[in-house]
């Protein structure tokens, strides 16, 4: 993200301002390393996979929050998260929009993510969230 485009952030009111807490970074951090170990144990079925899906998508949105964070920012909704990571590399986390879109059909129009859909998100953290997460705390600390 360029200045411009922060200052428009921060004026919408979609970011603040924050003194760099590198322990609140590897809070979120660690939070989201736990939240998708626990959630691989899960059996993905019908029944799940919305569950696993929502889950792996909070996983995700929390190393973006991270990333906020570690530029001296505090992000206000999960779009500003997901932008900053897409911002990563264009052309392999152009799914994270699409994850998005899905996990907002699920939360707000109660619509059952498919099991299929779920693979993908798990592929994904499993490809490069934990090497994005990894990273991220390398450069914390």
């Amino acid at each position: 993200m360029n200045d411009a485009q922060i200052k428009q952030f921060v004026e919408e009111k979609k970011l603040r301002p924050r003194i760099l807490d590198k322990l609140r970074i590897l809070s979120i951090l660690n939070s989201a390393e736990q939240t998708a170990k626990e959630i691989q144990n899960f059996r993905l079925s019908e029944k799940t996979a919305t569950i696993i899906f929502r889950e792996f998508y909070e996983a995700i949105r929390q190393i973006g929050d991270a990333k906020w964070w570690f530029t001296g920012y505090e992000p206000f909704g999960h779009e500003i998260s997901i932008d900053l990571l897409m911002e990563e590399n264009p052309v392999e986390f152009k799914h994270l929009d699409r994850f998005r879109r899905i996990r907002n059909d699920a939360n707000y129009g109660g619509y059952a993510v498919t099991i299929e859909q779920t693979k993908e998100i798990v592929n994904f953290w499993n490809v490069h969230g934990k090497k994005l997460l990894l990273r991220l705390k390398k450069e914390v600390k």
